[in-house]
């Protein structure tokens, strides 16, 4: 499925701190942690909690957000179904990376054991 030209413009403007409680909520509701969330987030991203405090401070768009990021050489191991969207054909780099964030939140949330989560070989 093709994401269309106003579905990534929306992500690039969406602010990162708008979405990162509903992800602490996702996870929790589960049973998980938000140092877990973060642990997976600087996985994917380099960001640390101190630098990711900041961003969500700074209300930087993901599109800043995901610039300002070292993304995991493993990120491209990242694959399947999120929101209806199959994350390897999905051809805007941007969206890509923030599907790539959801998959993670999702499989933490589902209770995916975290060396599987950051694909560690």
């Amino acid at each position: 499925m093709k994401t269309t030209h106003s579905h990534d413009e929306r992500f690039a403007k969406m602010t990162f701190a708008s979405v990162y409680p509903m992800y602490v909520a996702k996870v929790e509701k589960k049973g998980r942690t938000e140092d877990e969330l973060q642990q997976v987030i600087e996985w994917l991203t380099g960001f640390d909690k101190k630098k990711l405090k900041k961003l969500i401070d700074e209300k930087v768009t993901f599109e800043t957000f995901f610039q300002n990021a070292r993304l995991h050489p493993n990120a491209s191991l990242i694959t399947g179904m999120i929101c209806g969207y199959r994350i390897e054909e999905i051809e805007n780099p941007l969206t890509k990376q923030v599907r790539y964030l959801d998959k993670l939140v999702d499989e933490l949330a589902k209770g995916r054991k975290i060396d599987k989560i950051l694909r560690a070989e």
